[in-house]
């Protein structure tokens, strides 16, 4: 076994204590792609003192939920249709580094992944066909 990946940077997310649960989704989504991604993105954000903040996604992040096989079936259509996708696999809770998470993916074909989380982006038509019924986080 490889040792653990030491960061010298930590990400934290702090969130007000009274949003109700579906704001606290999106906005940890928000949040972590302004730290971490520069696709899709608007412009840099400053308040009145001139304290510039980084930029976060241009566009609002749905948030679903569904069981095992509804996020097998997401992907799978998702996959089909050639949209952007993004997977976590429940084994990369066990990881402490991107590599060992790209690992756990590797580790399994698409259909056995054992998802807790699929993200999906692409037309807007295209994507509402393939979450039609799948209901909203709670």
């Amino acid at each position: 076994m490889t040792e653990p990946v030491r960061f010298p940077t930590r990400i934290v997310l702090v969130l007000r204590e009274d949003l109700e649960p579906w704001q606290v989704s999106n906005v940890s989504a928000f949040l972590a792609s302004g730290i971490a991604a520069r696709e899709l993105m608007g412009e840099p954000y400053a308040d009145a003192d001139g304290v510039e903040y980084l930029p976060l996604l241009g566009q609002p992040i749905i948030v679903l939920q569904g069981d095992r096989p509804t996020l097998g079936e997401v992907r799978r259509r998702a996959v089909e249709r050639e949209l952007r996708v993004a997977v976590y696999d429940r084994g990369m809770f066990t990881t402490g580094d991107d590599a060992s998470n790209r690992q756990v993916v590797a580790a399994s074909t698409g259909a056995d992944l054992d998802l807790v989380g699929v993200a999906v982006h692409g037309p807007k038509n295209a994507v509402d066909r393939i979450l039609k019924g799948i209901p909203r986080h709670r």
